[in-house]
């Protein structure tokens, strides 16, 4: 869906009726509940979670750049409940589930950059809660990781890596299009065969109907388009372009969406208790750091909406 399709379908569940019908089309298939009395049950908190990130968003696009960070990171956990709601009809459980899921570094160093610097999973949270229960990630994929590897597998900052000097990404397919084409050379990058190559993807992608091999290229088909909730391939909803990770190091089973919610969670953190080194980066502009972040602010109040939105509807048609 698109953007304004995306808006449509968001104003179309702002009401109790059109809510508890969502809801309640999403709850059938579940055993142990009535469908009908929690959908009803539930419509009101659906519906607030929607508004209440849309208001996010919306003024967070107009707030000077200081506070983008904080309600771009609450429209979003706004969101990430809405589609929880849709699976879960019992959330929250427990008081764990409230937690965000995640840590940073609480004493900055000295030299300290953005892009060096790491956040932590923890073992309960919304990050664990929503990639087990939405994506059925049921383990960790890592410990922690550093904001240069979230940046590098969002394509839309492929643009800056370029112009850096580095090639994080790579094309390898088109929205809604069953044909993927990866270079050959891929294979040097991942330091493995293409049978191995092979066998490390397969678990992330449709059914493969077909895969042949030239001199440039590893051309494979697969019997369905890959959608925008999958684990290794980002979408640039611009160019309606499949990307893939250019480097080994890159590859890690994270949905796109996932890498937005700790960059924002480590941006949010910032904004707010590292005044000194915040106010120094947006009023200096002294390295790096400072296009990388305000080009992926830009990215995400646009991207995470549409996102999840496209989410909520494939369940809504599945």
């Amino acid at each position: 869906m698109f953007k304004q399709n995306i808006k449509s379908f968001f104003t179309y569940l702002q009401s109790k009726q059109t809510a508890q019908k969502y809801l309640h089309h999403c709850y059938q298939n579940s055993t142990h509940i009535d469908a009908e009395s929690k959908s009803f049950e539930n419509c009101e908190a659906f519906i607030y979670y929607i508004k209440h990130s849309q208001t996010f968003y919306e003024h967070g696009k107009n707030v000077p750049t200081e506070l983008k960070p904080l309600l771009f990171f609450y429209g979003m956990t706004h969101l990430f409940k809405a589609m929880v709601l849709t699976k879960r009809p019992n959330y929250p459980e427990t008081t764990k589930v409230l937690a965000h899921g995640v840590s940073s570094r609480k004493r900055k160093k000295k030299d300290y950059t953005f892009m060096d610097d790491e956040v932590k999973i923890q073992h309960h949270g919304l990050f664990t809660y929503f990639n087990e229960h939405i994506f059925n990630l049921k383990s960790k994929p890592f410990e922690k990781i550093n904001m240069q590897h979230l940046l590098a597998i969002i394509p839309e900052m492929q643009e800056l890596f370029h112009l850096h000097d580095q090639q994080t990404l790579i094309q390898v397919g088109k929205v809604n299009n069953t044909d993927l084409q990866f270079p050959i050379n891929i294979l040097d990058n991942y330091h493995l065969t293409k049978q191995a190559f092979m066998q490390r993807i397969i678990p992330y992608m449709p059914k493969i109907t077909n895969s042949t091999t030239t001199q440039n290229f590893i051309d494979i088909q697969i019997v369905e388009p890959i959608d925008q909730s999958n684990l290794i391939f980002p979408f640039n909803l611009s160019h309606h372009s499949i990307y893939f990770p250019a480097m080994r190091h890159l590859f890690i089973p994270l949905p796109e969406i996932m890498a937005h919610y700790l960059l924002l969670y480590n941006l949010s953190m910032l904004s707010r208790y590292e005044t000194e080194w915040w106010g120094d980066l947006l009023y200096n502009m002294d390295n790096i750091d400072y296009p990388f972040i305000k080009h992926f602010l830009h990215v995400t109040s646009e991207k995470v909406p549409i996102i999840i939105g496209n989410m909520l509807y494939h369940e809504h048609g599945r």
